[in-house]
């Protein structure tokens, strides 16, 4: 079987990755908004770029300022207090009609139901790994990333500070999984061994293949995550798992590596009772019992 591989890296190695469009919009900022964190930090370019927003908007533009500021002031503090963890596995798989089985754990997954033109396939995340038919094994990566140590979060009782804490938690959680993400393509599979990609371009997923995460739209079920479990082994980096699957501490990602070059991502979109009624069978859970790991229910 294959081996778990962990990795650890500093704040400074990870900020660089940081999607702050994503930061800006868990502040209820526009998008145009995020631009503020491309913007070289002379007061002249600030004052340009906030004059250029509507009368009634500049305001706002000062606000996401001051809002980037105290954030990069903030990931300067926390240098050397936080690292953010990542486990990665490298796993023989094959798909199964709508199912992966890894390394013996079968992983049942859902099918699109609706898609945008006709003609269209309905697309499932087993569409792009070798059918276990051919005989021949196929790779799947698994990952989980998590920023774990929570003290800092328990110790402010400062609501804005509180806040920022948890929201620049999460995208660093995310950025350690991208830069992992890309050590994985070029070096560990080594699939894409000379990929040259900016950060820019990551952030557009440009890249081979891709990385959904458990929760978001193709990915939509939360109890994927005790399959993840036991081929990962989150408890190494401080993970634990709810009832319902969710992650602890919250700043935490985990999901599937996909290599495929024509796979892409998808939303399952809303479940009707037949596909429910199939895939609980497949989980081997009763339909209601399912229903409280799905948000697309």
């Amino acid at each position: 079987m294959s081996s778990i591989c962990q990795l650890s890296y500093p704040i400074h190695e990870v900020e660089p990755y940081i999607h702050w469009l994503y930061f800006f919009h868990a502040w209820g900022f526009a998008p145009r908004f995020a631009a503020v964190a491309s913007l070289h930090t002379c007061p002249a370019c600030r004052q340009g770029w906030t004059a250029s927003f509507p009368p009634g908007e500049q305001e706002k533009a000062r606000e996401a300022v001051r809002l980037y500021d105290d954030a990069r002031r903030l990931l300067s503090m926390l240098e050397g207090k936080w690292e953010v963890q990542c486990l990665y596995r490298l796993c023989a798989a094959m798909s199964d009609g709508d199912d992966l089985l890894i390394e013996g754990i079968r992983f049942p997954l859902l099918r699109q139901q609706r898609v945008g033109q006709p003609g269209e396939p309905h697309l499932c995340l087993s569409d792009f790994v070798r059918p276990a038919s051919q005989g021949i094994a196929d790779t799947v990566g698994l990952f989980a990333s998590t920023v774990g140590d929570s003290s800092l979060l328990q110790a402010t009782d400062d609501p804005y500070r509180l806040l920022l804490l948890q929201t620049l938690a999460d995208r660093l959680a995310e950025a350690a999984t991208e830069k992992m993400h890309q050590y994985v393509r070029r070096t560990a599979w080594g699939y894409a061994p000379h990929e040259s990609l900016t950060i820019d371009e990551l952030h557009q997923e440009r890249f081979q293949g891709i990385r959904p995460a458990v929760g978001y739209p193709s990915l939509p079920d939360q109890s994927v995550n005790f399959l993840l479990d036991r081929l990962l082994e989150m408890g190494r980096i401080g993970i634990r798992l709810t009832e319902n699957g969710a992650m602890s501490p919250h700043a935490s990602v985990s999901g599937l590596m996909l290599a495929h070059p024509a796979a892409r991502y998808f939303a399952v979109g809303p479940i009707g009772p037949d596909q429910l009624a199939d895939y609980a069978r497949r989980r081997g859970m009763p339909v209601e019992e399912l229903k409280k790991f799905l948000l697309s229910v």
